[in-house]
């Protein structure tokens, strides 16, 4: 057979027939995740399935008659879901990589003529289509798992991480003067008697001045809403912080809210704790079977007297890691008041803390939600944002999470809950069946009874067979 070359250059085909276009066969699990999402969920109406329900909240942001046909909502929700199993984390990466996948194409529902949307085209339908509608969507996704039998929500388990941010330190500026950080600096040192100083001079200054930068005197003119925070590498950082409620018996996830780095775990729990409640309402309103949250799993940072009795308050049960704060003191120096609800809430908190059950919360939710935060922003590749705003960010984020969510539901049906799992799952197939192999190698005695058993197989009669095979 002769060597075919390659022609450098070749006259483009003016006409191509649709039948002779190269048909992608389609990933398995794209195949799956499609089909899923076109049996849609039950509700109170019937059987909608995912395109239906994003078509019928989104009709509303657009004209009925005037202009030209936009982007299908469900192709936009697909490419955000395409971020998370494909770890991309920019929105131009997610349309370079759909433009240049035919199974993409496949899943997004475009054929090989028809151009895939860009990264303006969901920046513009991201301004377009509200906050709401995402929790809504990311709701929808929460009841699919509730009819797969993979949601409960009586125990949550609450943490939160930290995302760093899309603005650079060097472009902070003071609150009060409006200066940067140069020429606040420049300042410092004129005021110090160096009338021309140089940039070594300024780093000089800047390493031995205590309290360098905090909220209170800083803020970075191009994203107000990120703070400077201290990662957990150690760096220190303009971030945001994304906290997750997740429920302790499936891992799924059942809210999750976006609020500033700087603030504490105890002071935005409750924020977290009522998207839960209102997101799990949604999904019982739609038909699907889901307790309201009864016990609160969470580490030491969420572990105050205010937030144990507030939690108490409202029915819920706290298994809250106390920190090693010494002999509490419950009386008030000044009025001389004993603090009874704080004290007996505390020490209910404590005792629940040290039993047996207790224990075994503690530690399975440092599994499940510290898995989610792997999921979401190491191999979902979010741990950097490329939005600026909270509102822009958390869009992105609720679609993020439900992908991870209908991961859930995939990895029940057919065991894999990503497309890398498929590769995953036949690379550790081929390793235990080599493993096997070599262990019957390095023992002749059992390879020389596999052979004996299967010769017996293939002579004996009926019953023989049947007994061996048993055995």
């Amino acid at each position: 057979m002769a060597m075919g070359k390659r022609k450098l250059q070749r006259q483009k085909e003016l006409w191509i027939a649709a039948v002779d276009l190269p048909q992608a066969p389609g990933h398995p699990f794209y195949c799956r995740l499609n089909e899923l999402l076109a049996e849609g969920m039950e509700g109170p109406a019937g059987r909608v399935s995912f395109d239906v329900f994003a078509e019928g909240l989104c009709q509303k942001f657009y004209h009925d008659q005037v202009g030209r046909p936009g982007i299908p909502p469900g192709v936009y929700f697909r490419m955000l879901l395409i971020g998370y199993f494909e770890g991309i984390d920019s929105e131009r990466g997610i349309a370079w990589r759909c433009d240049d996948s035919r199974t993409l194409r496949e899943f997004l529902g475009c054929s090989m003529t028809q151009a895939t949307p860009d990264h303006s085209s969901l920046s513009r339908i991201r301004g377009r289509i509200d906050l709401e509608t995402h929790r809504a969507v990311f709701a929808w996704v929460l009841g699919l798992v509730a009819d797969s039998g993979l949601l409960k929500g009586k125990t949550l388990g609450i943490d939160a991480t930290t995302l760093e941010a899309n603005a650079a330190m060097r472009s902070i500026v003071r609150n009060d003067t409006h200066e940067g950080y140069e020429q606040f600096l420049t300042g410092l040192a004129r005021a110090s008697g160096v009338a021309t100083p140089t940039r070594e001079d300024l780093a000089k200054l800047d390493k031995s001045r205590k309290n360098k930068a905090g909220n209170d005197d800083w803020h970075n003119p191009n994203d107000p809403d990120a703070k400077i925070t201290k990662m957990k590498d150690g760096r220190t950082h303009l971030a945001h912080k994304a906290e997750h409620a997740t429920d302790m018996d499936t891992g799924a996830i059942v809210a999750v809210t976006l609020q500033p780095a700087d603030r504490d775990d105890h002071q935005s729990v409750d924020d977290t704790l009522e998207e839960a409640f209102e997101t799990l309402l949604d999904v019982r309103e739609h038909g699907g079977e889901a307790q309201l949250p009864q016990e609160v799993v969470a580490d030491k940072g969420y572990h105050s007297n205010g937030v144990c009795v507030g939690l108490e308050s409202m029915g819920l049960r706290t298994y809250l890691s106390e920190p090693a704060r010494g002999r509490r003191v419950w009386t008030d120096r000044t009025s001389g008041h004993v603090k009874a609800a704080q004290r007996d809430a505390v020490y209910a908190n404590r005792r629940r803390i040290r039993g047996r059950r207790g224990k075994a919360l503690l530690r399975r939710r440092g599994e499940l939600v510290e898995r989610a935060f792997a999921h979401c922003y190491e191999t979902g590749r979010l741990r950097r944002t490329h939005l600026r705003g909270h509102a822009n960010i958390l869009k992105r984020l609720l679609i993020h999470t439900a992908g991870f969510n209908l991961a859930l539901v995939l990895r029940r049906v057919r065991g894999l809950g990503t497309p890398r799992g498929l590769q995953d799952g036949l690379s550790a197939a081929v390793y235990r069946a080599l493993a096997c192999l070599a262990g019957l190698l390095r023992c002749p005695s059992g390879l020389r009874t596999l052979l004996r058993r299967l010769e017996m197989l293939l002579t004996a009669p009926t019953p023989q067979i049947a007994a061996h095979a048993a055995a």
